[in-house]
């Protein structure tokens, strides 16, 4: 067997580079997926209840207006799938500790929704109880997925930043509404 000639580190041609974008094209759309994924079934448990009994409930007086709500949450949900890409991208892989407390912190995600909107005028009160202890666990776990993530990409960390601040500050909603509804 012949030594190579290649250089660590080289490609093997035009096919492997195209072959490696191609990969991270995809796995991008795949995190972008996901997101968007967990934003529609969101929107599905909020859209009949923010214009139902949303709109008189007791909210805490920094509540910001309901348009504000669909472009933060967009933004967020973008931000933290390059994030989960570029972790993903430094081959972590998909199932690594990193990611699964990425999936964990979006399943929670997903679990708020219809446990504050949907779920009120069915149990009342204890459904925005159920849901603060929900968006709490979310924080949690959302701070280790950033703790997780700094190492690997400080960006990936950094673009979950504004999203675990804008949970705390859900949260506080949440602690208002389940205390005064």
């Amino acid at each position: 067997m012949e030594p190579s000639t290649e250089q660590p580190g080289a490609r093997s041609g035009p096919s492997a580079a195209h072959r490696e974008t191609g990969a991270q094209v995809a796995g991008l759309a795949a995190f972008l997926a996901a997101s968007a994924l967990v934003a529609w079934l969101g929107t599905l448990a909020t859209v009949n209840n923010v214009n139902g009994w949303y709109v008189s409930a007791d909210k805490a007086p920094w509540t910001p207006p309901n348009w504000v709500f669909g472009p933060v949450w967009t933004a967020l949900y973008i931000a933290m799938a390059v994030a989960a890409w570029l972790v993903w991208r430094r081959g972590t892989g998909i199932t690594g500790r990193p990611l699964k407390l990425y999936w964990a912190q979006l399943a929670l995600n997903l679990a708020w929704t219809p446990l504050f909107f949907g779920l009120y005028p069915v149990l009342g009160s204890l459904a925005l109880w159920l849901a603060l202890a929900v968006i709490v666990a979310l924080a949690i776990a959302l701070a280790f997925t950033v703790m997780n993530f700094g190492p690997i990409s400080p960006a990936a960390g950094i673009l979950l930043l504004p999203y675990l601040s804008w949970v705390i500050f859900a949260g506080t909603l949440n602690i208002w509404a389940a205390i005064n509804n």
